[in-house]
This record gives structure tokens, C-alpha cells and sequence, in this order.
């Protein structure tokens, strides 16, 4: 029988299969190296990207944020005009109001009395006078209250003539300065009322 030596051939198979294993690492490295640096760039990419979209943003901002700033200072001095206006409105609208409250202040004072103060604090008027009796008095809240132009008379002091040593009554007492129109809306209210109060019977 003859014998044949597979050594040689087994050793350069051996080697063969080193070889292609070589290769085959070596060609997984480069393709594992190429697919890395592909995803390191692509991930680089969307970064730089999304960093100048964000800068883009923050410019955007900003910008709104000085717009936001010059509307709030607008609404300001939007403000402060609309009040201007409102007081001017208001004033011309009491001008007539305080001249026909002094007419009344005048037209009002019953004979037998006469007025030594007249104080006035938003709607609220405080009179202080001298009178030749209480009755008078009496008569100068009535006339008040008959007033369009004021009203809701309200008796504070009165010192009787006997122990003001001047022969004459002192007494003080507060209104409220009114108008026609806020005085129809009060009877009309007063009426409401006391229909009211007859449907509950």
C-alpha cells in the first residue's frame, strides 16, 4: 500500500485559512472604521445643525423679546393718556355740575341764614353756618334735599342760639353734590322697590 503525506497540504490550508481570517478582521475593522466615522460625521452634522437652528431661535427670541418690551411700554403710555383723557373728560364734565352747585348753595339759603364755611371733598360738601333759629335749619336741609343739584342733607352740629352767646344758632352739616339724572335713576330705583315690596304682599 502506498503512503502519501498530506502534511504540506494541510499546513498551506492552515495558512490559507489564516490569511482569508486576516482579511476578513481586517476588512470588518475598515468597514466597522468607515461605518463609525460615517455615523460620528452624520451625528457632527445634526449637532451643528440643530446648534445654528438654536441660535437661530435665541436671535428670533431676543428680537420678540425687544418688540414684547416697546408694546409694554406703548400699553404704558396708552395708559397714562387714557387717564389723561378720562380726567380731562371728567372736569369738563363737573365744570357745569360745580356751577349750578353754587346757584343751588345760594339759591337754597332759606332768610334768617347765612353760610361762614363751605368745604368740598369729592362729592361730599360740608356747610357750617349761622342761623336766627333751628327752624331755619330745618328749612335749609329741606330746600337741600328738594335740590337737583344736591342732596342727602345730614345735620352734624348744631349749638342752640341761647348758648352760642351771639344770639344766632351755629351748626354744620354735610351733603352730596348730585345731578338731575343720578337723581331720576334714585326715584326710579325707590319706585322699583316699592313695587317690589307690593307684589311680595
Amino acid at each position: 500500500m502506498a503512503r502519501i503525506n498530506l502534511l504540506p497540504w494541510r499546513e498551506t490550508l492552515r495558512k490559507k485559512r489564516q490569511r482569508d481570517f486576516g482579511i476578513a478582521v481586517l476588512m470588518a475593522v475598515l468597514v466597522v472604521g468607515a461605518a463609525s466615522g460615517a455615523v460620528h460625521f452624520y451625528i457632527d452634522g445634526m449637532i451643528d445643525s440643530q446648534l445654528s437652528r438654536i441660535k437661530y431661535l435665541k436671535k428670533e427670541i431676543s428680537a420678540m423679546d425687544r418688540k414684547i418690551k416697546k408694546i409694554k411700554e406703548l400699553e404704558k403710555t396708552k395708559a397714562k393718556l387714557l387717564a389723561r383723557m378720562n380726567v380731562i373728560q371728567t372736569l369738563q364734565v363737573s365744570r357745569p355740575e360745580v356751577v349750578h352747585m353754587m346757584d343751588e348753595i345760594v339759591t337754597t339759603i332759606p332768610i334768617g341764614l347765612f353760610l361762614t364755611e363751605f368745604k368740598q371733598k369729592g362729592k361730599k360738601l360740608t356747610l357750617s353756618g349761622r342761623a336766627q333759629s333751628n327752624a331755619r335749619v330745618s328749612a335749609y336741609m329741606r330746600n337741600i334735599e328738594a335740590s337737583k343739584w344736591m342732596g342727602r342733607a345730614n345735620l352734624q352740629v348744631i349749638s342752640n342760639k341761647s348758648k352760642t352767646g351771639t344770639g344766632l344758632s351755629h351748626f354744620t352739616l354735610s351733603a352730596r353734590q348730585t345731578s338731575p339724572i343720578s337723581k331720576v335713576k334714585k326715584k326710579k330705583k325707590k319706585k322699583k322697590k316699592r313695587r317690589k315690596k307690593r307684589g311680595k304682599r
